[in-house]
């Protein structure tokens, strides 16, 4: 099961996509809950069956969710986006677990990491990333994002770690986060409209939905044109 998943890993859909509706907020707290639904595309169409870890308070129609099968988290509205077809709420809700090592688990978090993949021709290949926080609902996965692909992952990485396929980086002097005095507040970017500069010389826009308490200056990016999260250090790029 883990050389599946490995080999399945950074593998992502990649599809253009047009802006979502939003509509009436739905009544129901679906988070935490397994679902399903037809994706139709066009003429295509697929099942695709998962878990909501979480909707997002600054836009409360947007859910995340890890599908089945897939290491990268979707955002979607749900509700609204026509490409949902007869979304389903299954009966079986996710039961917690328990983490092994629950003080590696905080120690891995917010730290640079080198994580190993195997590839399709056999060989691993390191990808160089950060662990971003626990996972929401999946409390033995971790949100984890590269510096060659910057969009948010989730791994079960207690285990890659144990396996020798996990390497937490030594921390760097110019890495150390700024001192700020307990219970201060730094000022927040969530609920931000923001605008992307393409190298094509076309822009993209979305919002800024979230901000990652382990490293306050990154910052997870949802744009209207895709159903990625990105993530992105923000005071680094402006």
């Amino acid at each position: 099961a883990s050389m599946m998943k490995k080999k399945n890993s950074h593998k992502k859909q990649r599809t253009s996509v047009g802006p979502s509706k939003t509509l009436a907020q739905p009544r129901r707290n679906i988070v935490g809950c397994r679902i399903q639904h037809i994706w139709k595309e066009g003429s295509k169409s697929s099942q695709w069956k998962g878990t909501v870890l979480d909707q997002v308070p600054v836009n409360p129609s947007l859910y995340l969710i890890k599908y089945d099968g897939f290491d990268c988290i979707y955002g979607l509205e749900l509700y609204s986006d026509e490409r949902v077809v007869g979304l389903e709420v299954l009966p079986d809700r996710v039961a917690p677990a328990r983490v092994s090592d629950s003080l590696l688990a905080e120690t891995m978090i917010g730290k640079a990491v080198e994580h190993m993949f195997e590839t399709e021709e056999g060989p691993k290949e390191e990808w160089r990333g950060m662990v971003l926080a626990r996972a929401p609902i999946m409390t033995t996965w971790f949100y984890i994002t590269y510096e060659k692909d910057p969009v948010l992952y989730m791994y079960q990485l207690l285990d890659d770690y144990k396996e020798g396929d996990l390497r937490i980086m030594p921390d760097s002097n110019d890495s150390v986060p700024a001192e700020r005095e307990p219970g201060e507040v730094v000022d927040s970017l969530v609920g931000k409209q923001v605008e992307y500069a393409k190298e094509d010389g076309g822009k993209r826009s979305g919002m800024v939905i979230h901000q990652v308490e382990a490293k306050p200056s990154v910052y997870f990016i949802k744009f209207d044109d895709d159903f990625h999260i990105y993530v992105y250090d923000l005071v680094k790029t402006s």
